[in-house]
């Protein structure tokens, strides 16, 4: 009986990829910012992620499991991709209605000249950025297997 039960669940544990948070971040009981916090996650706590839904995804933490926002966590070991997956389909599925009708959306805002100006070095996330680096070999490998074409592109002034 034990052994069978085993095997039902099988399937449960093979969909679980290790990620880790990549900042401090809220676990909602449900995929929506204005759902209720489980818990507060720390930077680097180590979770398995178990489904997405939008911009969501659901892990399991050592002391809880609830829904985060896909953006907060990097897949396997630091600059690895997740397998199979290319990231399009992340970047064209990042908006969830909460159950408050509120609209979520990410996106980045752009710089002013005084921004830039005052503007400070950080050494550990630069650090962070150069995990995430790809060789030449290995966009070249991409661009092939995605049939893609090199362009000149003529430098902004």
């Amino acid at each position: 009986m034990k052994l069978l039960l085993a095997f039902a669940f099988l399937p449960l544990v093979a969909l679980a990829e290790p990620a880790t948070v990549i900042r401090g971040t809220e676990l909602k009981k449900e995929p929506a910012t204005d759902s209720a916090t489980v818990a507060e996650l720390a930077e680097n706590t180590a979770v398995d992620a178990l489904e997405r839904r939008g911009g969501w995804t659901r892990v399991k933490a050592a002391s809880a499991e609830g829904w985060v926002k896909m953006l907060a966590l990097r897949y396997g070991a630091a600059g690895a991709a997740k397998q199979g997956e290319t990231g399009l389909s992340q970047l064209f599925n990042v908006a969830r209605t909460g159950s408050s009708g509120t609209q979520v959306t990410t996106g980045v805002r752009g710089l002013d000249a005084e921004q830039i100006a005052n503007s400070q070095p950080n050494a550990a996330e630069l650090k962070k950025m150069q995990g995430f680096a790809s060789t030449r070999d290995t966009a070249g490998s991409f661009a092939k297997q995605g049939k893609l074409q090199a362009q000149s592109v003529e430098e902004p002034k």
